[in-house]
């Protein structure tokens, strides 16, 4: 019926009582997508990511508007596509946006792999696809809170943690790291010294599996010349 209503395709030719009816059937889509997004929004916003609350409410909202749009511009006759497929191609940019390239790594993939989930799933609430887009939500935040889980008590999982160690002899507590990181066939690199009121405070980034930094954060408290271990995780790290 909505459709119907749309069919001379110009704006201007939309009177009061057509654009009741256009609201009314996009309120709930536009609704549903708000709530999908805003769900995948704050398991980001709660690990402290880039694309956070807004960004991906504000993301499904968007692909859900302009998917009805497509419809409604382009009528029967025309390609209902055309809109949705410039969404796919826009969120590209944006998730590109996200991804970083630091030191030998790569950050953000996982970031930018999100926002165009979200899209999909702000395109499903636009196309009156509900179940399948709640489906999708579920799926997505299985994938980020579950299978992450997974990655780390497997030990499958490389992440970056900045060490640091204080103590009171800066040289001693170096050969003590250094003979620690050997025994693990790892490179001790890019090791920051500060000094404060006699107290040596060394930090250092590894990046390495669960199972590896349990062990490194044991031997470096095991050593005598250092006297306090503390572990800070990369907020870069996926």
């Amino acid at each position: 019926m909505i459709l119907s209503l749309f069919q001379s395709g110009h704006l201007e030719a939309y009177n009061r009582l057509q654009q009741v009816v256009f609201t009314n059937g996009v309120a709930g889509r536009l609704a549903l997508s708000a709530a999908l997004g805003f769900a995948i929004g704050l398991d980001r916003e709660l690990h402290h990511r880039p694309s956070g609350i807004r960004t991906n409410v504000l993301i499904c909202f968007g692909a859900s508007m302009f998917t009805f749009l497509s419809i409604v511009i382009a009528g029967e006759a025309g390609n209902r596509g055309q809109i949705a497929s410039n969404i796919v191609q826009g969120i590209g940019f944006l998730g590109a946006g996200l991804i970083l390239h630091n030191r030998d790594r790569v950050s953000g993939l996982t970031s930018a792999a999100t926002v165009w989930s979200v899209a999909s799933i702000g395109m499903a609430c636009g196309a009156g696809l509900y179940v399948p887009a709640v489906f999708a939500t579920v799926l997505v935040l299985v994938v980020l809170e579950v299978v992450r889980q997974i990655e780390f008590r497997a030990s499958i999982k490389l992440y970056t943690v900045i060490y640091e160690v204080r103590g009171a002899d800066a040289a001693k507590i170096t050969m003590a790291l250094l003979g620690i990181m050997d025994r693990e066939n790892r490179r001790l690199a890019s090791v920051e010294n500060e000094s404060i009121g006699g107290l040596e405070r060394l930090a250092f980034p590894v990046s390495a599996t669960d199972r590896v930094h349990r062990r490194l954060k044991q031997a470096f408290q095991a050593a005598p010349v250092i006297d306090e271990v503390h572990a800070f995780r990369d907020p870069e790290d996926e």
